[in-house]
């Protein structure tokens, strides 16, 4: 059986010129940046079928990017946020992400959910990542499901634990 993994997804943040450019070179406008010391805050419309509006956090000392998508009513998730592991590098003008394939799906004061280990594995025996980014990825997600759980299943409370204070736009059709 023959399994396809992809290169680590890398995206770019350009405040200057308000763009967000995803990992297939599509570049959108974006609404609003806002630096806070933690982190890199984003807001964007959306033309993806089934959301229409993302909101994310990158925070590069805790390896995380931390969204909120504003889903289509015959789409909603049951999720509150859902969380990247990956690199997340501050410029000067311009911010890069490097996803290292795992992710969070957190239902507050209910669970955490880690998803696509499995592309984690086949991209590590695909070359695609060393054994060193590899084990932070997994050390990151691992840090990240503890520091929630301590918290209730409450991510602003293990945020906060660590100096962060996320704010985001009206919270409604995020679920």
């Amino acid at each position: 059986m023959t399994v396809h993994v992809h290169a680590p997804k890398v995206e770019t943040f350009d405040v200057a010129a308000m763009t967000n450019t995803d990992p297939k070179g599509f570049v959108r406008q974006v609404e609003e940046y806002r630096l806070e010391p933690w982190g890199l805050y984003m807001a964007r419309p959306s033309d993806h079928p089934t959301f229409h509006y993302l909101e994310s956090w990158l925070l590069p000392s805790l390896g995380i990017r931390v969204s909120v998508f504003h889903y289509l009513p015959e789409f909603r998730r049951d999720q509150d946020f859902y969380v990247d592991i990956g690199e997340f590098t501050a410029g000067d003008t311009v911010w890069t992400s490097v996803d290292h394939y795992l992710d969070l799906v957190i239902r507050s004061g209910q669970d955490t959910e880690l998803l696509d280990v499995d592309e984690l594995l086949d991209a590590r025996v695909a070359g695609l990542l060393d054994a060193k980014t590899a084990q932070g990825a997994i050390e990151c997600a691992a840090a990240a499901i503890d520091g929630i759980a301590a918290h209730g299943y409450l991510l602003e409370g293990w945020l906060a634990s660590q100096g962060v204070q996320l704010s985001w736009r009206t919270r409604t059709e995020t679920a």
